[in-house]
This record gives C-alpha cells, sequence and structure tokens, in this order.
C-alpha cells in the first residue's frame, strides 16, 4: 500500500500534516475506487479530462510505478526521459516521477542501446615510449599513412600516399612519398628511413594491412637466417608493436602531427595537382617546418632562454635556415670537434627535461575515474559510425586486457562466434541478458 499513513488522515476527514510529501498536491479520496488523487488547481478546466485534473498519486518505489514506467517506455518506443514522464503525467502522478523514469531507462536495454555512451576510464601514464632520454632520436617511432593526393604524370592523373614517421619522445618527424598503399612500398620507405635517421627500437602504428605485412615478411626474413647471424641481428630487431583496431586516440601523438601536415599540405598546394616532384619537395619542406616547432611555451620575454624544438637534437640547430650554433670555448670543453655533438645533445635533452618534460603531466581528457572497470562476461554493443546505430553488433567480453596502471582499456569481444579486440571508448555496456540472469 502506498502511503497508509496519508490515506487513514484523509479518509477521517484531517488535514495532512506540514511533513508529508503529499502537502503541496491538496490531495483527494477516490470515493468510487478508495485511491489517492492530486487535488490541484486545474479542476476549473473544461478541456481537459478527469484523469489529468485528478491524477493517481502513487509512490516511487512501488512496484505498480516500475511497471507503469515500463510499459509506457516500451509504448512510445523508448524517447527521452521527459517524453515518458509527460505521458504518465495524463493519468499517473508518481512523486519524483522524472527520477523514476531516468533510473529505470538508465537500467533498461534498448534505452542503452540508444542513448548509451562508453565509459572510458581515466588517460593513463605516458608510456616508456614517451620518455626514451638520453637516447637517438626516433629511438621510439610511430608510423602512419595519409592521403591520397592527386598529382600529373604527362597527361594522366595518378595517386601518391604520404607516411610520417614520428619519434615519440623528441617528437621529431620523418616524411616521405608512397607510390602505392602496400608492404613493398612501406617496406621501401622503411629503408630509406633508417638509413636517413637509424633503426629504430620499437615501431607503434595501427592495424593497416601493409604494416603487418610489413611486420610479417621481416619476421620471416629473420627467421630464415643461419642462427649465428640471428644472434648478431637480435638487438638490431625492430619491435612492431600495434594498436587496437578502430582506436586512433592510442596514436594521438602522430595523428596529431597528420593533421598539422594537412593544414600546411592545404595551405601550399590547395585544389591544384602539382608533380610529383613538387609534391615530393613540398611534405620535405613542411617535415622542417614541424620539427622546427617549438616543444613547450614560447616565452615574449626576449632575456628568457630560446625554447628548443627537434630540430636543436637533429640539425644541432633550432631552425634549418639559421646558421651552425657556435658555442664558446668554455663549452666546449676542449678544442676536440667530436665533443662538440655531444654538447648540443647534452644541452637539447638538459632544455628538453627542464622546460618541456614537466608540461605533459597534466591529462588533456579523461581526467576522472569511472569507478569500474570492464569485466568477462558483460554484454557490450560495439560502436561503429559506418553504421546505423540499430545494425551496431551486441557481444560479450570474453577476455581484458588491463594496462600497466591495472586500468581495463582494450577488450576482446566475441559476436557470433567471431572474436573482436576493441577499444574500451568504443564498447558501450548493457544491462546483462534475461537468461543471464535466470542462470544466476
Amino acid at each position: 500500500m502506498c502511503f497508509p499513513v496519508e490515506l487513514d488522515t484523509l479518509t477521517c476527514g484531517k488535514s495532512l500534516p506540514s511533513n508529508s510529501r503529499l502537502v503541496s498536491l491538496a490531495p483527494e479520496i477516490d470515493q468510487s475506487t478508495g485511491l489517492i488523487r492530486v487535488g490541484g488547481r486545474l479542476r476549473r478546466s473544461e478541456l481537459l479530462r478527469p484523469d489529468t485534473v485528478h491524477p493517481i498519486v502513487i509512490d516511487p518505489k512501488h512496484p505498480l510505478s516500475q511497471l507503469l514506467i515500463q510499459h509506457y517506455d516500451e509504448k512510445l518506443h523508448h524517447p527521452g526521459p521527459e517524453r515518458v514522464f509527460a505521458e504518465l503525467r495524463r493519468k499517473y502522478w508518481i512523486i519524483r516521477g522524472r527520477e523514476a523514469v531516468r533510473r529505470h531507462q538508465h537500467q533498461c536495454r534498448e534505452c542503452k542501446k540508444w542513448r548509451g555512451k562508453p565509459e572510458v576510464p581515466k588517460m593513463a601514464d605516458l608510456p616508456p615510449a614517451r620518455l626514451r632520454l638520453h637516447r637517438p632520436a626516433f629511438y621510439s617511432t610511430g608510423v602512419d599513412c595519409f592521403g591520397p593526393y592527386t598529382i600529373k604524370v604527362g597527361r594522366r592523373n595518378e595517386k601518391r600516399w604520404g607516411i610520417i614517421f614520428k619519434c615519440m619522445t623528441t617528437r621529431g618527424v620523418y616524411i616521405d612519398l608512397l607510390p602505392k598503399i602496400d608492404t613493398d612500398s612501406f617496406l621501401m620507405a622503411l629503408r630509406k628511413f633508417t638509413a636517413r635517421r637509424g633503426t629504430p627500437h620499437e615501431l607503434y602504428s595501427d592495424q593497416g594491412t601493409n604494416f603487418k605485412g610489413g611486420e610479417r615478411e621481416l619476421s620471416e626474413a629473420f627467421a630464415a637466417m643461419q642462427p649465428n647471424l640471428q644472434s648478431q641481428l637480435a638487438k638490431q630487431k625492430i619491435q612492431f608493436k600495434f594498436n587496437p583496431p578502430g582506436a586512433p586516440h592510442f596514436g594521438g601523438l602522430w595523428e596529431r602531427e597528420i593533421r598539422s601536415l594537412k593544414s600546411a599540405l592545404n595551405v601550399t598546394l590547395g585544389a591544384q595537382h602539382v608533380t610529383e616532384e613538387v609534391l615530393s619537395t613540398v611534405l620535405t619542406e613542411i617535415e622542417g617546418m614541424l620539427n622546427s616547432k617549438p616543444l613547450g611555451y614560447v616565452s615574449s620575454d626576449v632575456a628568457d632562454v630560446d625554447p628548443i624544438t627537434p630540430n636543436s637534437l637533429l640539425l644541432g640547430r633550432p631552425d634549418p635556415d639559421l646558421p651552425q650554433i657556435v658555442y664558446p670555448e668554455s663549452e666546449l670543453l676542449s678544442r676536440k670537434r667530436w665533443r662538440h655533438s655531444q654538447v648540443l645533445a647534452d644541452h637539447f635533452w638538459a632544455h628538453f627535461i627542464k622546460r618541456y618534460l614537466p608540461e605533459l603531466q597534466t591529462r588533456a581528457k579523461w581526467i576522472t575515474e569511472t569507478g569500474k572497470d570492464l569485466k568477462t562476461g558483460t554484454v557490450v554493443m560495439i560502436v561503429d559510425h559506418q553504421l546505423p546505430r540499430a545494425l551496431w553488433p551486441v557481444g560479450k567480453v570474453s577476455a581484458t586486457v588491463p594496462g600497466a596502471d591495472g586500468k581495463i582499456r582494450t577488450a576482446e569481444v566475441q559476436v557470433q562466434g567471431r572474436k573482436y579486440i576493441q577499444p574500451v571508448s568504443k564498447l558501450i555496456c548493457l544491462p546483462p541478458l534475461p537468461e543471464d540472469n535466470k542462470d544466476s
């Protein structure tokens, strides 16, 4: 029974106490049914139905209110909470009805399908690849492709793609042009990159077929070598590390650089089609521009130290257009020229650690804890922006991949016999299936 004290008081013809939850509704007893109805102030309306003027008052915790909300939610095909609440008010007055409707829709499976959002954990700490201090440039490298761009070859047009190698620590970039976006083109670009910048210790990328194919061919070639040659080259073997599918934020370091590159390319070329030689030259000049970007805050005070750039380590000077830096004799330690390069590297790392590295402490987004991690067996819906939301696949989490801090940011989802590796930012948790509740 709902409101037994109020029901007894109204039956006896007494006034409700001031602390009653119904006192503002001026409730009345329906003599035909014995239910409590809202007295309210709309009784003089000639257009409203009696049920709308005097709706039945129901406690939000009563099972009847839960069934009514569920009925109207399904009848209206799971709209927003205000729509369900307005329809309920035509006949029923549920105390704190909006909150009750939102509570129901938060647990409703169909409502979550249409309006649920992924619960992303707090942004992780910087990985070791971002903190390879006092290591050569491009020791830890991220790689990605961009394009295509149309070039002129005689009287016909052809497509070309770009590839960018980004140093994870010093933020230096290397840009090259690809005739095709396949495994062979990637391996040739990688050979040119290693010839100019050295062999990287680890290479991060997405799961593009050209990158996966390149890793497979290099692994097969290494496995086919003689054992003594393998032992000598093991230290030079590149470790390929792939991000989960559909997770561009895992490679945000180089994705942001591609955005800067495309902006510079659009300003330089616009909509015109140029030759391959011109496009290659422009990309090389953009590489110099990106490597000349200051790392960290740039002060307007002329007395402050000039900011460092990736070129400070790659070229020994902040910008390729400036003359070579000449240090005083006291900083060269001796007249031996080989020590000059060491002084330049020490100068870069001293400023990098003192002025730029502390700025990486803050988190730009995902700064709060969600309070719960994804667990095995959870029913989830995979976000796929290439499909309508009604066709997004639904499956169960079969395995989770914890990060270095123990937070779950990647999971394996089983959908109709197939398994998909997905980031947590693309997974929407759904209430358990009805058969799961019966089994439990």
